[in-house]
């Protein structure tokens, strides 16, 4: 299956809940097992919670801060953000035309840190 980015947008935003009173703008592109690859274009406030699972950002337009447990961030197209399962974080002051795609994996709770250095301390460095 390759998903489409303007077809899948074409979706948004999905009907309000009491949630999202503006409406819901992620859709699931695809699945399988623990994995869920979905497109966020959140539009007025970011009102998500922490999840129960890992995730993994990929910018794909636009422009944002990122608030990621109390620290804030500007991110563009082509960055990408990790955010561990239960943290808490949100998209403000996004673009007009901002765009992530999201990937979900893993068990409720997060995977356990890799007994190696991990690549984010690498990059950090």
């Amino acid at each position: 299956m390759k998903p489409s980015l303007s077809a899948l947008l074409a979706k948004l935003p999905r009907p309000a809940t009491a949630e999202w009173p503006d409406g819901v703008f992620d859709v699931e592109a695809l699945a399988h097992g623990t994995m869920s690859l979905q497109v966020f274009a959140p539009r007025g406030e970011d009102r998500q919670r922490p999840h129960d699972q890992d995730e993994l950002y990929i910018v794909a337009s636009g422009t944002s801060d990122f608030i990621r447990d109390g620290e804030r961030e500007s991110v563009a197209a082509g960055d990408a953000l990790f955010v561990r399962a239960g943290i808490e974080h949100r998209f403000v002051g996004m673009s007009d035309d901002f765009v992530t795609w999201v990937i979900f994996w893993g068990p409720v709770g997060g995977e356990a840190p890799a007994p190696s250095p991990s690549v984010f301390a690498a990059i950090d460095a």
